[in-house]
């Protein structure tokens, strides 16, 4: 893995997606690096959200429209509103037991596994009711 330099950059990118807990897109985190550093490129943002995720310190979660990134690098699962596109974090433990099965009938290490349920919010159920 490629070793990345500690930058002014790299530090306002992370702290920005530190700050926000809905598993913002990359074009969300350049807005809010933008206002900290006008001079810093989308490029700039996508490389390093693409190292910080690779060095594992931040989680890149792919769902369906557009990838997101989160804070958290727990094992832990995400939930997907098919109507307005939120993601949050589903409140249940990793399930460790699904590794260990999928591993034996597979013959691979399971390093990990990620699951992305999809539904619709509390708050488009509302609207459509």
């Amino acid at each position: 893995m490629k070793q990345h330099r500690e930058t002014k950059q790299r530090q306002i990118i992370l702290n920005a997606v530190r700050a926000r807990h809905d598993h913002p897109t990359a074009d969300q985190i350049y807005l809010d690096v933008r206002l900290v550093d006008d001079k810093i490129s989308r490029g700039t943002v996508y490389r390093n959200l693409t190292g910080l995720s690779e060095e594992g310190i931040i989680n890149h979660v792919k769902v369906p429209g557009a990838d997101r990134y989160d804070y958290r690098t727990d094992f832990h699962y995400h939930m997907i509103c098919t109507e307005c596109g939120s993601v949050i974090d589903v409140d249940m433990p990793y399930d460790n037991e699904s590794d260990k099965k999928i591993a034996e009938k597979s013959g691979f290490k399971v390093l990990r596994h990620r699951m992305v349920f999809e539904g619709i919010c509390p708050q488009c159920q509302k609207k459509m009711a």
